[in-house]
């Protein structure tokens, strides 16, 4: 229990927040968010480079592009920076980049999700007539396979490499299976793998670390230890990376005793454990209710030397509100400045989703107005908790003018929030104009916002009106969400005619309906009750003329 006269006792006092056992997490998380910010920040990076030689200048970059790789908010403005300096060789100098600073560039702009950039600096490149190394084409392969999943353009790569000199290396066949991998398809990376040991490129433990995870996220984890045990038996020492996924999948299942099993030998297995480590250890423990063991793991971190980062801040500051309340983690936020943290959007964003959990919807919107007092610019996780929590409080005006505010800049997550809410309670008309707004600030509209107007459309029983809708959203690609809208709306309103025409022109056009396509159909069919009784084979003929069409 906390002294009467110790500082965070007296803030949480003056706020009318009873001292109980459990304040002890917010002690111990008061000290380690007052350590963390004490540590002095990185020195800031230089804006040009010491001298305009192509070296000096991806030394730069690359230092700009690591922030693009962590990924988080610095990594837009690190990928930035680095095109920055890249056009600014280009234009300004008249120096021709050499092959190393057009990867580098690319590299940080496909980290930081902007793939379209990536493959234009790859263009550039070509146009320059500098010629692509194998660092180069495994960026492109990273680009097509990892962001766009694009594989057979990923594959015409790999083949390209191969024909014109250019060996195709580890972390090539590394790249490719990674993007395998996070699209689902584990058999055909193991085939990339089998291709890799043919052509004579041994693997190691970063071409095996994909395979990991994707057998760790669909909870085939005694798959994923007999591949650890087979990287070893073969000779390769599995990484810290590999073991954290490891340790991720078992949080996920509840195994902590084989996590501190993995911990205690990992010395013997010639690995080391690290901040990330850490971190996914004790996210898992917060889940799990385990907070205190959670807090227990920071002395265990300071006493191997390492640091907790923003993110181990984070996960402990969500730990705080499931062990204690998010009420009492709202008053740490309030006092930061008397506690001597430094506090930003992501921690604000952590509360306020728990006091959304809560149901504590008005006190999410003066938390946001603190936040903003304070100067922090809200991003859209912000907004789209804002907007659900004013919706909840019937606020929906309120919702629509803080995101058509110029003082702030909302995505489309935000307003698909909002939409949601209108459509739900069927205020379809206001949804439409949300719409609009949303278009005209300029924020494009994504698969998500699809498949609401067109639940919106259907939900008015407006069905042609929802297939032109659909029609113009196929230009930029099919939106499977959408196109799962659109016949649920069907079936529910009996227009199977007018479903076997949908289905009959966007195979037309070329697309493909995946097996999730035809689960979604049959789902809706039961829901719809017609896998029942008689009317079954109306599900048969569906699927049969699906089929034949195929």
């Amino acid at each position: 229990m906390l002294s009467p006269s110790h500082p965070i006792a007296r803030l949480l006092h003056l706020r009318r927040l009873s001292i109980s056992p459990r304040d002890h997490l917010l002690l111990r998380f008061a000290a380690v968010a007052k350590e963390l910010s004490e540590q002095p920040p990185p020195p800031p990076l230089p804006s040009r480079p010491g001298s305009p030689h192509p070296y000096d200048y991806n030394r730069l970059m690359s230092a700009h592009a690591a922030a693009a790789e962590r990924g988080g908010p610095g990594a837009v403005a690190g990928a930035d920076r680095a095109l920055h300096l890249l056009d600014e060789m280009r234009s300004l100098l008249g120096r021709r980049p050499d092959a190393a600073c057009f990867t580098t560039a690319a590299a940080a702009l496909s980290s930081a999700s902007q793939p379209g950039a990536a493959l234009s600096v790859l263009n550039a490149m070509a146009v320059d007539g500098v010629v692509p190394d194998a660092s180069a084409c495994t960026v492109l392969v990273g680009v097509y396979a990892c962001r766009l999943r694009w594989f057979d353009a990923a594959y015409e790569v790999v083949r390209w490499m191969a024909a014109n000199g250019v060996v195709p290396d580890v972390v090539t066949y590394s790249t490719l299976i990674s993007g395998l991998c996070s699209a689902g398809r584990v058999a055909e990376a193991l085939g990339v793998l089998d291709l890799m040991l043919e052509e004579g490129c041994q693997p190691n433990a970063h071409t095996y670390t994909p395979i990991m995870h994707a057998y760790c996220v669909s909870g085939m984890i005694h798959e994923a230890m007999e591949l650890m045990e087979t990287m070893v038996a073969a000779g390769f020492v599995p990484s810290t990376a590999t073991y954290n996924v490891l340790v991720e999948a078992l949080c996920k299942a509840g195994a902590f005793k084989e996590v501190d099993a993995l911990l205690e030998e990992s010395s013997v297995k010639g690995w080391t454990p690290d901040t990330i480590t850490y971190s996914t250890y004790m996210d898992g423990l917060c889940k799990a209710g385990r907070v205190d063991k959670s807090f227990a793991l920071v002395d265990k971190m300071l006493s191997e030397g390492l640091r907790p980062n923003e993110i181990t801040l984070n996960i402990l500051l969500d730990g705080v509100c499931r062990g204690s309340t998010a009420w009492a983690a709202k008053c740490l936020l309030e006092c930061s400045a008397e506690i001597g943290w430094h506090v930003n959007v992501v921690n604000y964003n952590t509360v306020m989703r728990r006091l959304c959990d809560e149901r504590r919807w008005l006190a999410v919107i003066k938390l946001f107005v603190d936040m903003v007092k304070k100067g922090m610019a809200p991003n859209s996780w912000t907004f789209s908790i804002v907007v659900h929590s004013l919706c909840k409080l019937g606020k929906h005006h309120e919702a629509l003018c803080l995101l058509g505010s110029e003082d702030f800049i909302a995505d489309v997550v935000a307003y698909n929030t909002l939409i949601r809410h209108l459509s739900f309670l069927g205020k379809t008309g206001e949804a439409y104009l949300v719409l609009d707004e949303m278009i005209e600030k300029g924020v494009t509209p994504n698969n998500i916002t699809d498949s609401l107007v067109v639940d919106c459309l259907c939900g008015e029983g407006k069905f042609l009106v929802a297939l032109g809708y659909l029609n113009r959203s196929l230009e930029d690609g099919l939106s499977r969400s959408a196109v799962s809208s659109i016949v649920r709306g069907l079936i529910a309103g009996g227009k199977l005619r007018e479903l076997h025409t949908l289905i009959g022109w966007i195979l037309g056009q070329g697309f493909i309906l995946d097996v999730y396509m035809y689960q979604e159909l049959i789902i809706a069919f039961c829901k719809k009750g017609y896998c029942r009784g008689t009317e079954m084979y109306k599900v048969n003929h569906t699927l049969e003329r699906m089929l034949r069409l195929t």
